[in-house]
């Protein structure tokens, strides 16, 4: 990243990858839906003294929407680590919308992260595929994927 990107962490959780990626970033979006992971990807901001995140807490097919894209301006990137469900199609409508240059998609789950790359997958490519196993002895694996437009 430049630092010039807007970047969208959907499902940040605790913003640990927000911030993360804030200091090689224009701004920061997190979106979740629990409102105490919010408040602490706040504080966590606020402890490593990070000013160019925002975070909004609710369902993320009520939060991201083509009025929230137009108020925050489009994404560069859009970094998204879903629950096992995968992402709502709502959710990825808006995101097929919002035409960022890059998506990394984290997954706990191959099986709703094949479907839900198939439905991007008119407008995005994979470039890169990085499994992660994070729970050694056990059949669970982190799967990490870089689209790129087409």
């Amino acid at each position: 990243m430049t630092g010039k990107e807007l970047v969208y962490d959907l499902y940040t959780g605790t913003g640990t990858i927000a911030n993360f990626v804030a200091k090689q970033a224009k701004q920061v979006v997190g979106i979740e839906y629990v409102p105490e992971a919010i408040e602490d990807a706040k504080i966590n901001s606020e402890i490593n003294e990070i000013d160019n995140t925002l975070f909004y807490a609710g369902d993320m097919k009520d939060i991201l929407t083509d009025d929230f894209v137009k108020q925050h301006g489009r994404p560069d990137v859009i970094i998204t680590d879903p629950p096992r469900a995968g992402m709502h199609n709502d959710v990825i409508d808006v995101i097929l919308k919002a035409h960022p240059k890059r998506i990394v998609y984290v997954s706990c789950n191959p099986a709703t992260q094949a479907r839900d790359l198939a439905l991007l997958s008119p407008d995005y490519r994979v470039v890169a595929v990085q499994p992660v196993d994070m729970f050694p002895h056990t059949p669970h694996v982190e799967n990490v994927v870089l689209l790129e437009e087409r």
